[in-house]
């Protein structure tokens, strides 16, 4: 009875072993399954190869539009305005008649500035001769005060005629001025006065507004911090060229400017309120796309930077504000960049250190992946609007051709 106790109870303890040995390995082959599972799993992702070349360094800045001239127009003579020759809204042409205001006191006056001249120019030849005759019997006949009156007279003649002239001259510029005149090309604003009403020279209210839009100014507003940085990355030979700055403008509607500008001025006073200077750039305008007060953004090319391009599309910042991209590891795993210094290159951004040539940057699948997660790469590239395609796409005839046997 004990023998076959003590047997039974070595069966049962062989028995428990061999389950414990069997849950063992079951356990060590899920293990290996999952392990497998896990590497078979591993997410695709975009990735685009980088390798260091010259690209443009830009900057964006907002900016505002301005009439490169304008004009308020004021009478320079009193009168009523007789008649509008423009149409509201309209382009003028420099010389064209605005307005006419009412000339014939302004002729009469010019009438009777002739004829003073005539009057003053008769009395001329009768003092002419009166001296001419005491010039020749002075001292033998005539006295030196004779003399001196009769050149006297002729000279006061003589001035007579060269007032007359002045009075005519200044009777013929206001009537000159009963024309108003465009003082440029433009484009003219609405009349504040009518025909029929009365006007005076130089007074405080204009009679309208013309304004020269083709060339047009841009004021851009750029921050002193960025302007340090640029002047910094010039002189340590960063940025290339920078003897040619170019302007690109960027409309409300999105669409690029077909012009490109050139730097004209730019105020050497920085606001002390904002911290901002403005940068004033001359953009030829012929078909009058830009009018003044619409609100631009320009994308300014400094010069150029040998260095790395990172997409903007596959960078972000962290808490501190740090540049951060996404790359895959030697190991193949997601691994997590951060760059301090990186310069704006028009959708990207340039970048020297915590790179080389043939690294991975990961441009699509961001959303589903984490760092030290590992990933498949697929070689993508971004077009010249931004998207992400495929490396290489097939023709579009090779899609529909049968796969050979």
């Amino acid at each position: 009875m004990i023998r076959r106790a003590l047997l039974l109870s070595t069966a049962l303890v062989f028995g428990g072993f061999l389950v414990a040995c069997s849950d063992s390995g079951n356990k060590q082959a899920g293990a290996a399954g999952a392990g497998a599972g896990a590497a078979q799993q591993a997410a695709p992702v975009g990735v685009v190869a980088l390798t260091k070349d010259n690209y443009p360094v830009t900057t964006i800045l907002p900016g505002r539009a301005e009439a490169y001239q304008t004009a308020d127009i004021r009478p320079q003579v009193s009168g009523i305005i007789r008649e509008i020759t423009f149409r509201e809204g309209g382009e003028v042409k420099k010389g064209d008649v605005l307005y006419q205001i009412e000339d014939a006191p302004y002729a009469a006056a010019v009438e009777q500035a002739k004829a003073a001249i005539a009057k003053a120019e008769a009395s001329v030849p009768s003092a002419q001769s009166n001296f001419d005759r005491y010039q020749r019997l002075v001292g033998s006949g005539a006295t030196q005060i004779q003399y001196e009156t009769a050149k006297t007279t002729l000279l006061q003649a003589q001035a007579e005629v060269e007032s007359a002239r002045a009075a005519l001259a200044s009777a013929q510029i206001d009537l000159d001025h009963t024309k108003i005149l465009a003082p440029f090309d433009g484009i003219i604003d609405q009349t504040a006065y009518n025909i029929g009403n009365v006007v005076a020279a130089n007074q405080t209210t204009a009679l309208t507004t013309v304004r020269q839009l083709d060339p047009i100014y841009i004021s851009l507003t750029e921050s002193s911090t960025n302007l340090l940085r640029i002047r910094d990355a010039m002189a340590a030979g960063d940025i290339k060229d920078k003897a040619n700055v170019a302007f690109r403008l960027i409309l409300e509607n999105g669409k690029e400017y077909n012009q490109q500008g050139k730097l004209d001025m730019s105020k050497q006073i920085v606001s002390e309120t904002t911290g901002t200077f403005i940068i004033r750039v001359l953009f030829p305008n012929p078909d009058r796309v830009i009018l003044p007060g619409m609100y631009v953004r320009a994308t300014v090319e400094l010069g150029s930077e040998d260095a790395y391009a990172l997409p903007q599309l596959a960078t972000s910042r962290d808490a501190n504000g740090r540049l951060t991209a996404q790359f895959i590891s030697g190991d193949g795993k997601v691994e997590t960049r951060v760059f301090e210094n990186a310069t704006p290159s028009n959708n990207s951004w340039l970048v020297n250190q915590g790179v080389k040539d043939g690294d991975q940057l990961i441009v699509s699948g961001l959303q589903s992946i984490a760092p030290g997660m590992p990933v498949k790469p697929v070689p993508m590239k971004i077009n010249e609007n931004g998207v992400v395609v495929a490396a290489e796409q097939p023709a579009a005839g090779d899609a529909q051709k049968p796969a050979a046997k």
